[in-house]
């Protein structure tokens, strides 16, 4: 296993490590919690950088690495969802464009042999996330804009993927 495929793997740790030290009692449970969040970007960005500026890009890679991305923001958006913290339904909205995302995936993986790597539309959606969640725990209100800044540029990358996958499909035929 390479470096970048370690720090994908990590992220995947993070996930439940995240809930357990979101949902603990623990003093200041709320800022721990966030900051595995934070941690978890930053395996994003290092297995990226790692990934491509020392040609360690896997095809397991550039399958997983989103993959966590997804259950990683979903993971944040169902704690904060629970709290009461942001809207039941951006969880559920989200929840459901990931699910199409994974569905569009593994179906050009399995019938067209096809792995499509994170678009910059998909990474600014992602990186607008964070930036919302972190803005989010400081102003709640100003966070909100964000977050909702952030769903939009996720449907818009949710367009273009399809656009994508259309575009795949009908050249195979």
């Amino acid at each position: 296993m390479n470096i970048p495929n370690a720090l994908t793997t990590l992220r995947f740790i993070l996930i439940p490590t995240y809930l357990l030290i979101y949902f603990s009692n623990i003093k200041n449970s709320f800022s721990y919690a966030i900051l595995i969040f934070f941690i978890a970007g930053l395996t994003d960005v290092l297995d990226g950088y790692i990934a491509r500026k020392y040609n360690m890009i896997t095809k397991w890679g550039t399958l997983l690495d989103p993959l966590a991305d997804k259950f990683m923001l979903l993971t944040v958006l169902f704690s904060l969802s629970f709290s009461n913290i942001i809207p039941n339904w951006i969880f559920y909205i989200i929840l459901i464009k990931e699910v199409l995302m994974i569905i569009g995936g593994f179906t050009l993986l399995k019938k067209y042999e096809t792995v499509v790597a994170a678009k910059y539309y998909g990474k600014a959606a992602t990186v607008l996330f964070y930036i919302s969640i972190g803005i989010l725990t400081l102003n709640k209100l100003f966070g909100l804009y964000f977050l909702y800044c952030a769903i939009f540029l996720a449907f818009f990358a949710l367009y273009n993927y399809l656009m994508h996958f259309i575009h795949i499909k009908k050249t195979s035929k």
